[in-house]
């Protein structure tokens, strides 16, 4: 990819996040302190989606900074992965109050600017934290959502907003918090699944050619 192309990414992401800072699209506008539009490299070959903002992401406007933000570091270095490289966000850009789940109008109204992301970073790799995440880029990927359960650490193959990709969905990194059994799997998820799809991804930049590799 060309510095042009970069460049343009970075600025239709900006464009994304502006128009994210004054949304008022549903009634969460009211009870944020701050928007989460997300945040990475505009080309990123791996992104992560959560559920929502919680306390520490809505005071801050930025995704995963607290204790869960934590362990979704240690997770991703579990994978062979830098935070600085992937780009991080949530199916909702703004917190629900007392961090309930996100009610069906609010993603809703959120969604298309999500589906925008994905159209702008064109990932390789789409990492799905939590069940609404889950389901809802299942349901733009046209595959079919049985529960976390049932899916967790499986690769599914399809395209999205036009982005061949692959997805794979895990447990919210908070869950883990609360169940043992959740981090052992999440864990497992990180380290056998996601990290050998990164070290593939890794592999195939490598291995690409460009017009220097064919000059004396």
């Amino acid at each position: 990819m060309n510095s042009t192309e970069a460049d343009n990414r970075e600025e239709e992401l900006k464009e994304i996040e502006e128009e994210i800072k004054s949304c008022k699209k549903c009634v969460l506008h009211k009870y944020r302190t701050n928007p989460v539009p997300g945040e990475g490299p505009a080309t990123a070959k791996v992104m992560f989606i959560g559920e929502a903002p919680g306390r520490n992401e809505d005071l801050q406007g930025r995704p995963f900074v607290g204790r869960a933000g934590e362990l979704l570091d240690y997770l991703m270095n579990l994978a062979g992965l830098d935070r600085s490289k992937v780009f991080i966000t949530n199916v909702v850009k703004c917190r629900p109050p007392n961090n309930r789940d996100p009610r069906p109008e609010e993603i809703s109204a959120c969604l298309p600017y999500l589906r925008r992301q994905i159209a702008v970073i064109k990932p390789k790799l789409i990492v799905c934290l939590g069940r609404f995440a889950g389901s809802t880029i299942f349901k733009l990927a046209r595959l079919k959502w049985n529960g976390m359960y049932r899916l967790h650490g499986r690769v599914f193959e399809s395209t999205v907003e036009g982005v061949p990709v692959k997805i794979v969905a895990t447990f919210h990194p908070a869950s883990a918090f609360y169940r043992k059994e959740v981090r052992d799997l999440i864990e497992r998820d990180f380290k056998e699944v996601i990290g050998r799809l990164v070290k593939e991804l890794n592999e195939g930049e490598k291995g690409r050619k460009t017009l220097l590799d064919f000059m004396d």
